[in-house]
């Protein structure tokens, strides 16, 4: 008995699926698939986003989008990053495809995302030239921390310190807040 030939899958293709609220995505034709996330997960979104709306509010460096979002390099790449930032400019329009240049990705590790999101997507990301992209592992309390030229992940294991061009401070996190008990 033969093996099934692997679908290679487009942008559009993905965007047809449907809404069950399941994640699907697309990185080079491959299908990634994810199911709803854990608490642990969505509270670490939560403390994220308000830290980082707060610093975006006083610096105005960008905009941070939280997915579902549908950011796309092309017909056979279409992303779902958990929370990221865009400049200011291209968020002002409103408009998912004219999104095309991330500030600062984030994606949060859950059991079904972590080949896709430590592989498939930073390697994307890293093409795309994200200038910053965060993996955190909330089982492990700490984050990864990956640019567009970097072969290994720097580990965070105490704070992360973002700084965008053109600010006058960084965005600085403890880790021991972002992790703590609820």
């Amino acid at each position: 008995m033969g093996m099934a030939a692997p679908i290679y899958y487009t942008a559009e293709m993905v965007r047809a699926l449907p809404d069950d609220g399941t994640r699907y995505e697309v990185v080079h034709g491959e299908l990634l698939v994810t199911p709803a996330p854990r608490w642990l997960h969505q509270e670490v979104i939560r403390r994220l986003t308000t830290r980082l709306s707060a610093y975006l509010e006083v610096e105005r460096a960008g905009h941070l989008v939280l997915s579902p979002a549908d950011i796309s390099w092309g017909p056979d790449t279409l992303v779902q990053p958990d929370l990221f930032v865009v400049p200011l400019e291209q968020a002002r329009t409103l408009d998912w495809t004219r999104i095309t240049q991330l500030l600062l990705v984030v994606e949060v590790l859950s059991p079904s995302s972590r080949r896709a999101d430590r592989f498939t997507k930073r390697l994307e990301y890293q093409r795309q030239q994200v200038p910053l992209y965060w993996i955190v592992d909330a089982d492990e309390r700490q984050v990864e921390v990956w640019t567009p030229d970097d072969t290994f992940p720097r580990f965070e294991r105490e704070r992360l310190v973002w700084q965008p061009a053109g600010t006058g401070s960084p965005f600085v996190l403890d880790l021991a807040e972002l992790f703590k008990p609820i």
